[in-house]
């Protein structure tokens, strides 16, 4: 991908941060809106802990089988109207999962889900690749601060969800209220992303170098450290609400707040993760922070109270907060391959979103959902193992592609 035309001016790039900014927060938003009220779709539609698990999984296999696609859509259509396109099939996706809530049926919820992951998978490769590309304009440190945007936009669906779940608001009336408005304020933020970026020729012809980015060492690397921490966070995202009304015999409300702590404690890390990231690079603030989670994830699963289990919550969200962002800059090194590098670790990174939803479900089912989540130990793991790959590349290899 190139620009063409004069460099944006200094005005136009803030512009663009503070429209990419939009699109993280609006994405979080999106997301925590219904995932916060796992509970509750789980209870209108009369599922078990293994088939909510099924369910989710359609989320998470519509966002993968977009990734690959990502980054060709990014060079051909540009990343603003590729994230308006991911917006607008992750409506319809959650339109039909209205329906399917409001008659009760499975099916429409399944196929809802799927047209949600594949516009929530176009959607999160785009806004990065805008984000990377305003951050080396701006010349310092903005990868964490949008994913803080992401957590923030979370933090408010989970108090949405949380506050609509106390008040009795059915959860289909308020993933409606989402649906009609996420298309406005995507359009809006779009319009203002970076100008005169599209696709050259040989780029258009040679797929814009996705294959050959499935074929670098370093990064399939990132894309596995993505993977590990990814599950990491996505376990909590899809488990922690149910954990604590399962496990802990908490209500409703009390696991959308379990949930707004983990992504609370997310945004916090992520607000301070870019200073500690220039002082003491990235493999060793990524290993601290997997301990981080590790010691969350050790309270929530044995802490044996609620408040226990709530500090735990805290941890975790911290201990995940930097993983992905970390990964999404380090696979952006190289502007001039960031889109094709991005899609491959996005998609390799997903697959935890793909594994883990039925994974923790099958287990949960046999073994109850605190046992269950064990099975991220085994993330955390991977992640430490591969955290390596994020040192930035030398200039002159991030330079010869250019």
């Amino acid at each position: 991908m190139t620009t063409t035309g004069a460099p944006p001016a200094a005005a136009e790039v803030l512009r663009a941060r503070t429209a990419v900014v939009v699109a993280f927060a609006a994405n979080g938003l999106a997301f925590a809106s219904f995932i916060s009220r796992t509970p509750a779709i789980r209870d209108v539609l009369g599922l078990t802990a293994g088939q909510l698990g099924l369910l989710l999984l359609c989320l998470s296999a519509g966002a993968v089988a977009g990734l690959p696609l990502s980054g060709p859509i990014v060079h051909r259509l540009g990343p603003g109207r590729a994230v308006l396109a991911g917006a607008l099939s992750e409506c319809l996706g959650l339109a039909l999962l209205v329906v399917g809530l409001f008659t009760g049926s499975v099916a429409p919820a399944a196929i809802g889900l799927v047209f949600a992951g594949l516009g929530t998978g176009v959607w999160d490769v785009a806004m990065n690749v805008e984000g990377a590309d305003v951050e080396r304009r701006l010349g310092r440190s903005l990868m964490p601060r949008l994913h803080a945007a992401f957590s923030l936009g979370t933090v408010t669906g989970a108090g949405l969800g949380a506050a609509s779940a106390a008040l009795g608001v059915p959860v289909a009336v308020q993933i409606m209220v989402i649906v009609a408005l996420l298309p406005a304020v995507v359009t809006v933020a779009t319009r203002r992303f970076l100008p005169g970026q599209v696709a050259t020729a040989e780029e258009k012809a040679a797929g814009a170098g996705v294959l050959a980015a499935w074929r670098e060492p370093r990064t399939l690397l990132v894309g596995l450290l993505v993977l590990g921490f990814a599950f990491t966070e996505g376990s909590a995202n899809d488990w922690i609400a149910i954990a604590f009304v399962d496990g802990y015999g908490s209500g409703e409300a009390v696991g959308a707040v379990a949930f707004g702590f983990f992504v609370s404690a997310m945004t916090i890390g992520r607000l301070v993760g870019g200073s500690a990231l220039e002082r003491f690079g990235r493999v060793a603030v990524l290993r601290a922070t997997a301990a981080i989670a590790l010691a969350g994830l050790l309270l929530v699963a044995l802490g044996g109270s609620t408040p226990v289990a709530l500090c735990g919550a805290l941890l975790w969200g911290i201990g995940a907060s930097l993983g992905f962002p970390v990964g999404m800059s380090a696979a952006a090194d190289d502007p001039a391959r960031a889109a094709a590098r991005v899609s491959v670790v996005s998609s390799i990174g997903y697959t935890a979103f793909l594994a883990g939803p039925p994974l923790i479900g099958l287990l949960a089912e046999h073994a109850g959902i605190l046992r269950a989540l064990f099975v991220v130990l085994g993330a955390l793991v991977l992640g430490l193992l591969a955290s390596g790959a994020s040192r930035p590349l030398p200039l002159t290899e991030s330079s010869s592609a250019r």
